[in-house]
């Protein structure tokens, strides 16, 4: 079983919180060979603006991949604006393992994470769809969000 951290923005959060599937752009089409059911991904969601509230960047929750990645053209998500005609067509069906309270503030987390080798340009380590971090770190993080892993 490989752990995953995937990044996304809150709209498309609340989809795959709704239709429990997630979805990669075209460009990271290698990365679903490396994708098995059963695996599991904890989701990022960026710092975000909403009105005069700036949203901190955060963990929403893990979830088990229960299905092998697939292809499906179907508009489903929210393309941000950067990404032009992007429909995530590169997906996977999840089952919600650990659905946190409220969301887990990611950046008191960075010190603990043996992902982020940068301490200081951490961000960099979470901006492809999704990337493999190791077990102890998936346990860390569901630890302080109060969920057992």
């Amino acid at each position: 079983m490989t752990h995953w951290i995937a990044s996304s923005n809150r709209d498309n959060w609340k989809i795959l919180e709704k239709k429990h599937i997630w979805g990669v752009p075209k460009r990271n089409k290698n990365l679903m060979q490396r994708v098995k059911s059963g695996d599991t991904i904890l989701v990022y969601v960026r710092q975000e603006k909403e009105g005069d509230t700036i949203l901190p960047s955060a963990i929403t929750g893990a979830y088990e991949v229960v299905s092998q990645p697939y292809e499906d053209h179907t508009r489903l998500f929210i393309t941000p604006e950067h990404m032009g005609d992007e429909v995530f067509p590169f997906r996977m069906k999840l089952r919600p393992v650990a659905a946190f309270a409220k969301p887990l503030e990611f950046k008191p987390l960075i010190p603990d994470l043996k992902f982020i080798t940068n301490k200081t340009m951490w961000s960099g380590h979470l901006r492809i769809a999704m990337r493999e971090i190791p077990e102890g770190d998936y346990r860390f993080i569901l630890k302080r969000a109060g969920q057992e892993a």
